[in-house]
C-alpha cells in the first residue's frame, strides 16, 4: 500500500498527466463558448458626411493653394476698386479727356520751368565771381514776386478779362469763389475784381447783391482782371459744367476775353505778422 502512494512513480505521473489533461480539456470548451457580438449601428448618410468633414483634415497642399487663393481675391478686391476710382473720367467725352490732359501737360511743363529756373540761378551763384552781388539781384527779384502774389506791388502780363453780368441775386459769392479757384488752378497769378486785389487771403461773403471781398463792397459787372498763360486760363472757365455754364444756368453772363497786356493795379497795404517772425539767420 505504501509503494502505490510514492510520489514519483510511473502509475502516480499517469495520473497526474490523466489530471492536467481533464483540466486543459474543461478550459477549452470554457473558452469556445462566447456571447454573441452586438450588430453594428448604421450611420445615416448625412452622419457620414459630417464624420468626414470634421474634424477637417488639411495638408500643406491645400493650404499652400488656400493662401494663394486669398492673395489672388485680395489683389482683384484692390484691382476693382481702383478702376472704379476713375468712374468718373469714363463717363467724360474725348473732348473733355484731351483738355484734362492738356491741362496736366501744361502745369508740368510749368514744374519743369520753375526747377530750370531755380538751377540756373544756383549756377550764378556758384559761377558768379560776385556772389554777394549776385544774391543780391537774386533777393530783389524774389522781392518782386512775393510782392505781386502778396498784392503789395502792380503787376502787368498776358492774361484775360473775364466780366460777369446778371441780376443782383443771380450771382453770389460762392461763384466768384469757384472762378477765382478755377483761375488760380489754371495758372493765374495776379487777380483784380473790379477794384480788389485777391490773394491767397481773400475771402467773399454776402449774397443777392451785398456781396463784399475782404470787407469791400462789390457791385455788378463784376470785372475780373487775371494775368496768366491765356491758354490756360479761357479754356479752365469754359469747361463743360464750369464757371461759365454755371453762370448761364443762374441767368447771368460771362464773357472770356484775351489780352496780351492786362494791368493789375489794386494794391493791398502790406501786414506784420503779430507771432510770426522768420527762423533765418
Amino acid at each position: 500500500m505504501s509503494d502505490d502512494l510514492t510520489p514519483g512513480t510511473p502509475e502516480n505521473a499517469d495520473n497526474a498527466d490523466n489530471a492536467n489533461g481533464s483540466n486543459g480539456s474543461s478550459d477549452d470548451r470554457v473558452a469556445s463558448v462566447t456571447p454573441p457580438a452586438a450588430p453594428e449601428k448604421q450611420l445615416t448618410g448625412r452622419q457620414r458626411l459630417a464624420a468626414g468633414l470634421w474634424p477637417p483634415r488639411v495638408s500643406r497642399a491645400q493650404l499652400i493653394v488656400a493662401l494663394l487663393l486669398f492673395v489672388l481675391g485680395l489683389g482683384l478686391a484692390i484691382q476693382v476698386r481702383s478702376t472704379s476710382d476713375n468712374s468718373a473720367l469714363r463717363g467724360a467725352r474725348q473732348e473733355d479727356l484731351v483738355r484734362i490732359l492738356d491741362e496736366l501737360d501744361d502745369r508740368t511743363q510749368r514744374l519743369e520751368d520753375e526747377k530750370s529756373r531755380l538751377e540756373t540761378q544756383r549756377s550764378e551763384l556758384e559761377s558768379s565771381s560776385d556772389q554777394a552781388e549776385e544774391a543780391r539781384k537774386q533777393t530783389q527779384e524774389k522781392e518782386r514776386q512775393l510782392g505781386i502774389l502778396a498784392g503789395t506791388v502792380a503787376a502787368e502780363g498776358p492774361g484775360i478779362t473775364l466780366t460777369v453780368r446778371g441780376a443782383a441775386a443771380a450771382v453770389e459769392s460762392d461763384m466768384l469763389l469757384d472762378a477765382i479757384q478755377e483761375l488760380r488752378a489754371a495758372g493765374a497769378e495776379a487777380i483784380q475784381i473790379n477794384d480788389v486785389r485777391v490773394v491767397a487771403d481773400s475771402y467773399f461773403t454776402g449774397s443777392g447783391g451785398e456781396i463784399e471781398i475782404d470787407g469791400t463792397k462789390v457791385t455788378a459787372p463784376y470785372v475780373f482782371k487775371v494775368i496768366g498763360k491765356p491758354e490756360d486760363l479761357e479754356p479752365a472757365l469754359n469747361i463743360p459744367g464750369g464757371v461759365v455754364q454755371t453762370l448761364e444756368k443762374e441767368q447771368a453772363t460771362a464773357t472770356v476775353a484775351r489780352s496780351q497786356k492786362i494791368v493789375v493795379d489794386a494794391l493791398r497795404p502790406a501786414k506784420r505778422p503779430d507771432y510770426a517772425q522768420s527762423s533765418s539767420r
